[in-house]
This record gives structure tokens, C-alpha cells and sequence, in this order.
């Protein structure tokens, strides 16, 4: 009986968990649960870099689209014959200045990251603890790249630059090409706005109809104020 119960005792023991071996296993667990949410940061900054990056496309398109069919509407109001060739100037001088402008900004951005990045490797004594460059993944690799920034803007809005150029472009007749040309545009400009909605999480509609009513406006000033211009400088003359 006695044996039983030191066997039945001994078994208990073992039976039970030690202390050092929930532990263990807790030690064990805890990495994972940290590497899991640490994978699950990066993926959701990854997914917000590259909604942000695609929201910034479609509105340097939007910008590309506006700045170039507003220019060309003055300019016709002013002389028929120079809307194609206003159209151009502005698509290549609006892609080169969007282009130098992001790259100025962006890497303005990135030195000043670099700067507070080398801050936290300095130790109290005044020494550098850990070089970016040594560390198998170095933080200077999640920074933003000035040069793909200043090639996708100037991208952006070419493309959006090209649309109401080309829908002008072969279209001999005046009254039509500037109905083709604001039926393009207005288009173009609502679907920008949907699609800038979508990646910001806004209504659709609203969306669209922001940029399209913003799109028209700049359309008429830009018209009306070159066309008053024409009129002043003909009664000049006259």
C-alpha cells in the first residue's frame, strides 16, 4: 500500500508542471507573439506606403490634367492656333517642375531622417554604438528615394497631361476640339476624383464631384480672364 502511494504520489509529481518549465515556455512563446506582430507593423506600413504612393499618382495626374486643359482653353480664348502648342509647353515644363520640386523635397526629407537616425547611435560618451550600414537590415533602407520619387511625379502627371492634349490634338475644327476637350477633361477629372476618394476612404460621388466642380472652375477663370485680356488689349488698339 505504502509503495502504491509513493507511486501514485511520484506520478503526481510528475504529472504536474514545473515552474521552470511554464517558463520555458513562455520564454518560447513570446518571441513568436513579438516577431508575428512585429511582421504584421511591417505589412501594414507597407500597405499604407503603397496606398499613400498611388494616392499621390492619381493627384499629380489630376494636377497634370488640370494645369494642362486650363492653359489650353486660355490660350484659344486669346489665339486658336496656339492651343495644341500651349498644351505641349505645359505638359514638358509642368513634368521638369514636378519632377525637381519632389526631388528637392524629398530629399530634404531624407537627410533630415538620416540626421535623427545617426542621433541614435551615438552613446553618452560621445561614440557611435552601431553604423546604419553594419545591421543586416539597415534602417536607411525603409527611407524614401528621391530620384523614383522625382521619376514617378513627373510620370504622374504626363500621363494625366497627355489626355487632353491627344483628345485636341487631331481635331481641325475649333468649336469641336474645345467640346472634346472639356468633355475629356471633365471625365478624366471625376474619375481622378473617385479614385483619390478610394484610397482616402471618402464617398465616391462627393469625390468625383469635388475635383470635377474644381476642374470646371479653373477651366472658366482661366478662359474668362485671357478672353477679358484679348478684348482690353483689341480696344487698345483700336
Amino acid at each position: 500500500m505504502e509503495s502504491k502511494q509513493v507511486t501514485k504520489e511520484g506520478e503526481a509529481r510528475v504529472a504536474e508542471p514545473s515552474p521552470a518549465s511554464e517558463n520555458k515556455s513562455v520564454a518560447i512563446s513570446m518571441p513568436n507573439e513579438k516577431e508575428e506582430q512585429l511582421k504584421e507593423d511591417k505589412e501594414s506600413s507597407n500597405d499604407s506606403q503603397i496606398g499613400q504612393g498611388l494616392r499621390a499618382a492619381v493627384l499629380g495626374a489630376n494636377d497634370g490634367l488640370l494645369t494642362t486643359a486650363s492653359l489650353m482653353m486660355g490660350v484659344s480664348a486669346v489665339n486658336p492656333k496656339f492651343m495644341i502648342l500651349s498644351g505641349l509647353a505645359a505638359l514638358i515644363a509642368g513634368a521638369c517642375s514636378m519632377a525637381i520640386g519632389e526631388f528637392v523635397s524629398v530629399q530634404t526629407q531624407r537627410d533630415v531622417e538620416i540626421s535623427i537616425l545617426r542621433k541614435r547611435k551615438i552613446n553618452k560618451d560621445g561614440t557611435e554604438a552601431q553604423k546604419p550600414e553594419s545591421s543586416p537590415f539597415s534602417e536607411r533602407d525603409a527611407l524614401p528615394n528621391p530620384l523614383l520619387a522625382a521619376c514617378s511625379s513627373a510620370l504622374a502627371f504626363s500621363v494625366g497631361a497627355f489626355l487632353p492634349l491627344i483628345s485636341a490634338a487631331f481635331i481641325e475644327d475649333y468649336n469641336v476640339r474645345v467640346g472634346v476637350l472639356a468633355g475629356v477633361s471633365s471625365l478624366a477629372l471625376f474619375m481622378f476624383g473617385v479614385v483619390g476618394a478610394y484610397f482616402g476612404r471618402a464617398s465616391l460621388v462627393k469625390g468625383g464631384l469635388r475635383v470635377l466642380i474644381g476642374g470646371w472652375i479653373a477651366m472658366s477663370v482661366t478662359y474668362g480672364l485671357l478672353k477679358l485680356l484679348q478684348r482690353t488689349e483689341v480696344a487698345d488698339d483700336v
